[in-house]
């Protein structure tokens, strides 16, 4: 996998421009921040950012990838004000669950999600290299 910067271009924090891979693609549905069992275990932003996190991790190991594999993420957030002022805490939750892997990102603000609980739901495309 190769993060794409086009020369002159200021280096993104916490996102790639792009990024540039081979393999087998793995594509997540949009994950929400209640647990396996359907149960909100947050009403909180950060508490349900975690969550739709860890979701979306878990379906990524059952093809044997993880976040090092992500090459996209779309976030669609229900409240654009709620998301800006929760970004400083978003960090350490990331880097604790992703680690330093910054795939493509883009970041949707919606009047609604299809779960009326739900203040962010993510999609995402993971690529595992071609088997030998």
């Amino acid at each position: 996998m190769k993060t794409l910067l086009p020369d002159g271009w200021p280096r993104p924090s916490g996102y790639a421009n792009g990024v540039m891979a081979e393999g087998r693609m793995v594509f997540v549905a949009g994950q929400v921040g209640w647990t396996p069992d359907m149960v909100w275990a947050a009403e909180d932003f950060l508490g349900q950012y975690r969550q739709t996190l860890l979701n979306t991790l878990a379906v990524l190991n059952e093809a044997g990838a993880g976040p090092e594999h992500i090459v996209r993420m779309t976030w669609y957030v229900t409240d654009r004000d709620e998301y800006l002022a929760n970004l400083r805490g978003m960090g350490p939750i990331w880097r604790e669950l992703m680690g330093k892997n910054y795939p493509a990102m883009a970041c949707v603000a919606v009047s609604a999600l299809m779960e009326e609980k739900a203040k962010i739901e993510i999609e995402t495309t993971a690529v595992l290299p071609t088997e030998e």
